[in-house]
């Protein structure tokens, strides 16, 4: 009975502490509406990447390391597509928000070396408009980024919060434990 009575203070903290608003954290109706920017500029840029098509440079000299930048870049789209929208419904995913934003991060990088492909072998103004439309998404990949800094310093807090109940309590039980001639009623 002790037990569960010591306990209490600890859930009682660990509820409090994650119903507690950080000052920071942004809201989770910003949090989704980035997402969902996310999804819809990744969705707009599809279209596009699709045009490009890399196995006709070859009679241009261009390597064939661009056909497989092309590809992986289609398919990390598509894995931005499902991240953001799944996403969306559970933004508190820590793991999964930076995943993300690896990804992100990555298919930037992939399209500015496709771009400069474009540039050579292609059509420089088509170059142009893929790092346009890359670049209308920084905004939301950096309102990404500081809501999992954010994110994670919510998380940290949470985790402090409750293995310092933790160890309020452990001291609790083994002081009553170590208490000569002190009995639970029965």
């Amino acid at each position: 009975m002790k037990i569960a009575f010591g306990a209490l203070p600890f859930f009682l903290a660990v509820a409090a502490s994650a119903q507690t608003p950080q000052a920071s954290m942004s809201n989770e109706w910003d949090v989704r509406k980035t997402l969902a920017s996310i999804t819809t500029h990744a969705e707009r840029l599809a279209p596009f990447l699709e045009q490009v098509q890399p196995e006709n440079w070859a009679a241009g000299g261009a390597p064939g390391g661009y056909v497989t930048q092309a590809k992986s870049s289609r398919s990390l789209l598509q894995t931005i597509i499902a991240s953001s929208q799944g996403l969306n419904r559970d933004p508190e995913k820590l793991s999964e928000e930076l995943e993300l934003l690896f990804h992100i991060r990555t298919l930037e990088s992939m399209l500015g070396s496709l771009s400069e492909g474009i540039r050579k072998y292609k059509n420089p103004a088509m170059a142009d408009l893929l790092n346009s439309a890359v670049a209308e998404n920084a905004g939301n990949r950096d309102r990404l980024q500081d809501y999992i800094l954010e994110l994670a310093k919510a998380k940290e807090q949470e985790f402090h919060v409750a293995d310092q109940e933790a160890q309020r309590c452990r001291q609790s039980l083994s002081r009553d434990r170590a208490a000569p001639g002190k009995r639970e009623p029965k």
